[in-house]
């Protein structure tokens, strides 16, 4: 298959949105993000829905990051920009969702929790 072709081919199966994997993001987010609140001092969450829509939050803002700048949003996915990004999209959903409370401290030490996990349960929806 010639370059042009496996290249349009991976532009196309990145401009498909599937609901299923959204969903499937959504979940393992949550389930990143409740583990990060455990073990994180700073960093807490109120409450089952506060970590539903902190999960989904998280999501869009990763997606919106990824599709606008094209990085890869995962705390040790590139680097210190990376994780940089992960710090702010924690502190930002802080800014949007009732009940989920995070410091700077908080972001900072969450965003190397879920670098860790990420690295055990390697995902794409680890923010």
């Amino acid at each position: 298959m010639p370059d042009n072709e496996r290249n349009n081919e991976r532009t196309r199966d990145n401009n498909n949105f599937s609901i299923t994997e959204m969903i499937v993001r959504v979940i393992i987010t949550a389930i990143v993000v409740g583990l990060t609140a455990f073990f994180t001092p700073g960093f807490s969450i109120d409450g089952l829905w506060s970590l539903i829509i902190a999960s989904i939050v998280i999501g869009i803002l990763d997606y919106l990051i990824e599709r606008f700048t094209g990085m890869d949003a995962s705390a040790f996915g590139k680097g210190i920009k990376g994780f940089l990004v992960t710090v702010v999209i924690l502190y930002v959903t802080r800014l949007i969702v009732p009940g989920f409370n995070v410091t700077w401290l908080g972001a900072i030490i969450g965003a190397l929790v879920i670098g860790i996990i990420d690295a055990i349960i390697p995902s794409k929806a680890a923010v």
